[in-house]
């Protein structure tokens, strides 16, 4: 099966500080892949390679995916904060040659259809990261990068975060996310690979990682695992 996702021999420094050493992985078409590390890891540094928004220094790396066909959720989510959030959705709407109706329907997979009017000034941390999920599925991508998705979300909001993650990979999503949320990676990935200075440590599913460290089956042992291949937290 040909990756939808593809990084190899993949390098890159800032200003003579190497971040990246030898990044090697492959996501398949329809999985959600999860990059697991502390901050400072280099995480967000193979997101905007992926995507474009910077170069690497070597290797190669490819997406199955044209750029209208990328779906994209920073933490920096670039909102506009005098426009309503359908008035957001429509912006985006009119660049993807989308009917406006299907902002409405975006909003209201992630819980925001009652907000629809309502500005982003005066939206909570956890309602703007809903609707930069809504703007980055609004125009169904065939691939997905999801940077802290329920990030800072009630527990009930994650929930229903997480079966619209679900649902995307049923209908053929590929998604790339990242998390410090080992019980999220647990749900909802099929392989994850564990980052540490620019370095991934490990990779494969969830599982099999658990089994290959101690017989490890718990969700708490996982950041156990990262501890003892790297000796760092990852907070």
């Amino acid at each position: 099966m040909k990756p939808m996702i593809f990084m190899e021999h993949v390098q890159k420094s800032f200003k003579g500080n190497k971040v990246l050493h030898d990044i090697n992985c492959k996501v398949n078409e329809g999985e959600i892949f999860g990059l697991l590390g502390p901050s400072g890891a280099g995480k967000t540094t193979i997101i905007n390679i992926l995507t474009h928004q910077i170069n690497a220094d070597g290797g190669s790396y490819s997406i199955g995916a044209k750029p209208l066909e990328t779906g994209l959720m920073l933490d920096e989510d670039g909102l506009y904060v005098r426009l309503t959030c359908l008035e957001n959705l429509n912006v985006f709407a009119g660049i993807y040659g989308m009917p406006k109706e299907k902002s409405m329907e975006a909003l209201e997979s992630v819980g925001l259809g009652d907000a629809a009017k309502k500005s982003v000034s005066q939206l909570s941390k956890g309602m703007r990261q809903r609707l930069a999920l809504a703007r980055a599925i609004l125009h169904k991508p065939k691939v997905l990068f999801l940077d802290e998705p329920t990030a800072a979300l009630d527990p009930a909001t994650a929930k229903g975060i997480h079966k619209l993650i679900e649902s995307l990979r049923a209908k053929g999503t590929t998604i790339f996310l990242t998390t410090h949320n080992m019980d999220e990676a647990i749900k909802l990935c099929d392989n994850v690979a564990l980052l540490y200075k620019g370095k991934i440590v490990e990779y494969g599913a969830p599982t099999e990682i658990c089994t290959r460290h101690n017989s490890i089956k718990t969700v708490p042992d996982l950041e156990a695992v990262f501890l003892k291949l790297t000796g760092a937290s990852l907070d």
